[in-house]
């Protein structure tokens, strides 16, 4: 079955404001704050000097009217947006760029953020929400704050219907069904009469059968 996202109804991609060398630092106001149904954080639109407008996402204790920095001298503010570099230890930050100039892709979902550890020559290390430590270029950029909405996974959603509606406003297909109480015709794990249901599968066998581990050498926990 083929199904397509509605990313007509997204508001928008999220980025930076871009820095140059003749103007390291710059300043927007916050004319918007944003539901988008694409994602689950809260965006700001902010307005540049220049009459640009773009997306960022919203930190908490923001508002209309706040002003946001992007630069090399920006303060430690909930939503101005540094070099990792030039973040104190034990800061907490979202929106971390993969690489300079890539745009916020770590740490963009609600409530979500990652701590500043230690800085070294040429690397910046990040505790990810995950407890991991990860490895940063110092030039990647990174905002301040945690993302706003956090808090949002405490309330039930009670009720399939509405648990739909959101599935649906994010392009995911939902609900699904388990593979095993199907039948035998609609997915190589349904049947009742099957003695077992194994994952691995040949990497030659036909699109319908490609369910599971495609030609793997081993599964099962490495002792």
């Amino acid at each position: 079955m083929s199904y397509t996202a509605p990313s007509h109804n997204w508001a928008g991609v999220v980025e930076y404001p871009q820095i140059t060398e003749t103007q390291n630092l710059t300043q927007a106001i916050v004319t918007e704050l944003v539901h988008d149904p694409g994602r689950n954080a809260p965006l700001a639109r902010i307005k540049l000097a220049d009459g640009e407008e773009m997306l960022v996402i919203a930190p908490e204790g923001i508002q209309v009217g706040s002003t946001i920095s992007c630069g090399i001298t920006a303060p430690i503010t909930p939503g101005n947006v540094l070099t990792l570099s030039e973040i104190p230890e034990r800061t907490l930050i979202y929106g971390i760029e993969s690489k300079p100039g890539s745009g916020p892709k770590f740490c963009r979902s609600s409530g979500s953020f990652g701590i500043i550890v230690s800085h070294d020559i040429g690397k910046a290390f990040v505790q990810m929400p995950s407890g991991e430590i990860k490895e940063f270029k110092p030039l990647c950029r990174a905002a301040i704050g945690v993302p706003a909405g956090g808090g949002r996974k405490d309330k039930p959603f009670v009720k399939g219907g509405s648990k739909l509606h959101l599935m649906r406003a994010r392009g995911k297909l939902f609900p699904r069904s388990k593979g095993v109480v199907m039948n035998a015709a609609d997915h190589p794990f349904g049947g009742k009469t099957r003695p077992g249901h194994p994952k691995t599968v040949s990497r030659n066998a036909p699109p319908g059968q490609k369910i599971g581990y495609i030609a793997a050498r081993r599964t099962g926990r490495k002792k």
